[in-house]
């Protein structure tokens, strides 16, 4: 096998014999679905009421979605309930509201919080800012070197090999203390939206006719402004640009410690491997389309539906078309309305309840308008329909249905949109890094039931 510099190569060949092997691994590998269920396993660590099973304790945040209570005969009820999300105890969108009049950006204030468990005072939130501006710097020659050589069209895949590439230029990768994990965190999370923008301009220059601009970062802005300033080729940006993207920011930056990536972290933290290694496994989980790229699948929906529903403003139109998307003769054919349904929220996301006026006020300063009343339309025809169909009384719109549209009015390329949740969610990520060093103590070892036949081994001449 030769590898080619148009990476159009035999080395990345599906020949007749990876055909026949895959054929070969079918043929040994199908596990009956009715087995699940006489072995008990929770598949996907999930309980047959949708909970995952209990695997840990954390404080550093916490989703409520139900109540759940006892009666006389002491049986469990489990009822919906408005999603609350929790930061160290505090609701996140009290976070966003609360700093809000003081005309501060929050995302670093939250960050503090999940690290150390308490909201900073005007001073400590300053130091702490002062701190993260001084790490947000890359080694010298660093993009030239790791990020321009061979940029990929998923910038997760080149953040990640940033960051396995950054555990070289440290001389302490490898010790677990906690004075150390912590300047580590601190550090990629200066540096996370640096390295995802500069992939991503790394990732245009490769493309025919585009050009390379690369803005430094400046210390006295915030991590929401710095990120639309290193994007746009004149550094320009509202007010409220910078606002919402920090909102989006907050809202994205940690959601328990059950969720794929976060789980991810803890589990790889459990096995006592480096930071860095940690961060990219996490990642590695952030970057699958069930996980970090839900709100890509909205947009590629809404692009369909205004593709097929020529007014707007037609409710009866929005309907049929959806009800199509239910039957699964249109878009995807997945029988989805993606966006709309959580797997922990009931009745509702409280990130999406809080974005929400943003992207009102987003819509109105680029006159979008028209476009929000389309979401508005298939938000609630689509809820009505799937509460019809599925029997519920609440369906939870989750945030991933809004965010994808305002990452869109705000220039941000599609390739962004995972990368940006990275950006944000490395401050949880930090935090359960921290805390499992601190109070996990053993390695995270779930346990399979084999249930492969017992034979012996037959010789080679008998096979």
């Amino acid at each position: 096998m030769i590898w080619k510099e148009n990476r159009e190569n035999a080395y990345c060949e599906i020949t007749p014999a990876i055909l026949a092997l895959k054929e070969q691994w079918e043929k040994k590998n199908y596990i009956d679905p009715r087995l699940y269920k006489e072995y008990n396993v929770k598949r996907g660590l999930r309980d047959e009421d949708g909970r995952g099973v209990l695997t840990g304790l954390t404080r550093v945040a916490e989703i409520q979605s139900y109540n759940v209570y006892m009666d006389a005969a002491d049986r469990e009820h489990i009822t919906p309930a408005e999603g609350v999300l929790y930061y160290r105890g505090i609701d996140c969108r009290d976070i966003v509201k609360g700093s809000a009049p003081r005309g501060r950006y929050a995302f670093e204030e939250a960050a503090y919080l999940l690290l150390f468990g308490e909201l900073p005072t005007e001073e400590q939130l300053q130091d702490f800012c002062v701190q993260l501006s001084s790490y947000r710097t890359l080694p010298s020659n660093f993009f030239r070197d790791v990020i321009m050589k061979a940029p990929s069209q998923d910038l997760m895949n080149t953040m990640q090999r940033s960051i396995l590439t950054l555990f070289c230029y440290d001389d302490k990768p490898n010790d677990i203390g906690l004075e150390n994990v912590l300047r580590q965190c601190l550090q990629l999370t200066s540096n996370m939206p640096v390295l995802a923008i500069y992939a991503y301009q790394a990732w245009r220059y490769s493309l025919p006719g585009e050009s390379l601009f690369i803005h430094m970062p400046k210390p006295e802005l915030s991590t929401a402004e710095n990120f639309l300033r290193l994007l746009r080729e004149d550094c320009s940006y509202t007010d409220l640009e910078a606002r919402v993207l920090d909102v989006a920011l907050v809202l994205h930056a940690d959601h328990g410690g059950g969720n794929n990536s976060t789980f991810t972290n803890h589990v790889v933290t459990s096995s006592g491997t480096d930071t860095y290694s940690a961060i990219t496994a996490a990642m590695c989980s952030l970057k699958g389309p069930r996980h970090g790229g839900a709100n890509n699948k909205v947009m590629s929906m809404m692009t369909d539906i205004k593709l097929h529903v020529k007014n707007w403003d037609n409710e009866g139109a929005v309907a049929d078309y959806i009800t199509k998307m239910l039957n699964k003769e249109a878009f995807d054919r997945s029988g989805l309305i993606y966006g709309l349904g959580h797997a922990v929220y009931t009745k509702s996301d409280p990130r999406c309840e809080v974005f929400r006026d943003y992207v009102h006020k987003l819509a109105a300063e680029k006159h979008r308008e028209s476009e929000l009343t389309l979401y508005a339309n298939v938000e609630r025809i689509g809820k009505q329909l799937l509460m019809e169909r599925q029997h519920k009384d609440a369906i939870a719109t989750n945030i991933d249905f809004y965010s994808g549209f305002v990452y869109d009015m705000l220039g941000l390329p599609m390739e962004l949109y995972t990368p940006l949740f990275a950006v944000a969610r490395i401050a949880g990520w930090s935090a359960h890094r921290m805390e499992e060093l601190t109070s996990g103590s053993k390695l995270i070892r779930p346990r399979y039931e084999c249930v492969e036949d017992f034979r012996p081994y037959t010789p080679m001449e008998k096979r």
